[in-house]
């Protein structure tokens, strides 16, 4: 269903019908399959999937096999990138910024790194995944941060492809419960810095 909407969205953006749109929400458990996806990185086999309610979905977004779930807010950003920032890199290094304010603001001081390596990191630990998808200068899929997300989950693959390395959140890493309202206010306010976006709530 936000595949799909985000296809309309898109489609919109680029005949100038709508404004630049930044969806966020939490998905219910589901597995996506990025283009580059090695499917023998989807450890659980069908029954288990459907034993323990989890989808599985390719999309057209960049990167491997990654899981989704409540208590992970994803970040879709619609946006037309105009010229003086039409970098593939510059976009992804943008998206790492606003990820790294947002968990400055909760005590946690994450990193990026780039490579095979994208996202944001804590130690060796993988926050937030970053996975996109550019046509026309006009972006579409976007994060997925770790909030309170059951991370028990992520044994069902090996994440964006990397073994050696594992996942966390934000409430694994402090130890007590996070506010999503107060980790989307803050997600928010960082994009409209980095990206210079007036954000009002567009009621989609």
């Amino acid at each position: 269903e936000a595949h799909e909407l985000q296809k309309e969205l898109t489609a919109k953006r680029k005949a100038d019908e709508i404004p630049d749109t930044f969806l966020l929400l939490q998905h219910p458990h589901v597995i996506t399959l990025g283009q580059g996806a090695d499917r023998t990185n989807i450890l659980a086999d069908e029954a288990m999937r459907v034993r323990l309610g989890v989808e599985l979905h390719e999309t057209g977004r960049g990167g491997d096999v990654t899981y989704h779930g409540p208590g992970q807010l994803v970040g879709y950003p619609i946006i037309k990138l105009l010229p003086g920032r039409q970098d593939i890199r510059r976009y992804v290094r943008d998206i790492q910024e606003v990820l790294i304010r947002t968990a400055r603001d909760f005590s946690v001081e994450a990193e990026p790194r780039g490579g095979e390596y994208v996202g944001v990191w804590v130690g060796d630990d993988k926050l937030a995944a970053i996975g996109i998808r550019i046509s026309r200068w006009v972006t579409m899929h976007g994060f997925a941060l770790n909030v309170a997300t059951d991370l028990s989950y992520f044994q069902l693959i090996v994440p964006c492809g990397i073994r050696n390395h594992g996942v966390t959140s934000l409430e694994k890493l402090l130890g007590h419960p996070v506010e999503m309202r107060l980790v989307i206010e803050s997600a928010q306010r960082h994009f409209g810095e980095i990206f210079n976006r007036q954000l009002v709530d567009g009621g989609v």
